[in-house]
């Protein structure tokens, strides 16, 4: 019997399998646009539970499972056990009995560790406040795509050092990039994760030194799920923050944008520049269902 993989965060595999992964989502991508079926997971299923709202997420692996010939079944908290307050072990050790594969998006991250230490089958983050591991797939295919290998390359993370910006510096340690982050003060990213990618990540103190010759820009929303109660306070501290043409036009001059979406135009980019030339925001976020069949397949029928 295979060793059970998990994926709760991009620690969970090597720069080699990284790469897999990514190779074999551009793959599975062309094959589609060619109208090569993928059948692989039939009589698969999975389990997504949803304790935060989502549009790509649920719909990337919803579609991934149907496209692979598997099922998926959503559960939101509020029509689970889970909403009575059933143990997360417990209801781990229910769903993988019955289910091949669990996707979790959640708002604590040590309910992603205790769903994975309880289950038999695979356990996807799906999202915690931590980490955001599978759009950072997405985010290096895209750049994979569109210039190649990022090894040696200079990112620049503008605004908030939220759980994008700490994937975004496991994804530095492991494929070897540098890193240059630009937050406000009382914003940086978690320091456990900072400390273990100290070689590849570099702090500034203005979004323009970050941005600076860089390959590629990205930033996310100023205020996440679960913090809109900071939201006015946040727009007025992240206001020189903003991705805007002028701050973009200090990257290199092929430079790519990303974002993960949901977008707040104007807010932590402009129109201007999310509809831009830079911008690889639509292929990006496309790229979650590639991403998410190629992670699906390779926690699953993996030697």
């Amino acid at each position: 019997m295979n060793k059970i993989r998990h994926f709760k965060s991009l620690l969970d595999i090597n720069k080699k399998e990284f790469l897999k992964i990514i190779e074999r989502a551009i793959a599975i991508k062309t094959e589609m646009t060619k109208g090569i079926k993928h059948n692989k997971l039939s009589g698969k299923t999975m389990a997504m539970i949803f304790k935060k709202n989502s549009t790509r997420t649920r719909v990337a692996f919803e579609t991934a499972m149907v496209n692979m010939g598997g099922h998926a079944i959503f559960l939101s908290s509020d029509s689970t056990q889970l909403s009575r307050g059933e143990n997360l072990s417990d209801t781990s050790k229910v769903l993988s009995g019955m289910v091949d594969i669990i996707m979790v998006r959640t708002h604590n991250h040590d309910e992603i560790n205790q769903l994975a230490k309880s289950s038999s089958v695979p356990v996807i983050n799906g999202l915690t406040e931590k980490f955001h591991p599978c759009q950072l797939l997405a985010d290096m295919q895209t750049y994979y795509e569109e210039k190649g290998s990022i090894e040696g390359k200079q990112i620049a993370w503008i605004g908030d050092g939220c759980n994008m910006c700490n994937s975004y510096i496991n994804a530095a340690k492991i494929l070897n990039f540098n890193l240059k982050i630009a937050t406000p003060s009382g914003f940086e990213p978690d320091k456990a994760t900072l400390n273990l990618a100290k070689d590849n990540v570099e702090l500034c103190d203005l979004p323009g030194k970050a941005v600076e010759n860089c390959d590629l820009v990205t930033t996310d929303v100023w205020t996440s799920m679960g913090d809109e109660g900071e939201s006015e306070r946040r727009k007025s501290l992240f206001k020189g923050y903003q991705i805007n043409q002028n701050l973009l036009e200090k990257a290199k001059s092929d430079a790519i944008f990303l974002h993960c979406l949901p977008a707040h135009r104007e807010e932590e980019v402009t129109s201007e520049v999310i509809d831009g030339p830079s911008s690889r925001v639509w292929q990006q976020a496309h790229n979650r269902l590639y991403t998410s069949m190629a992670l699906i397949e390779f926690l699953l029928l993996t030697d």
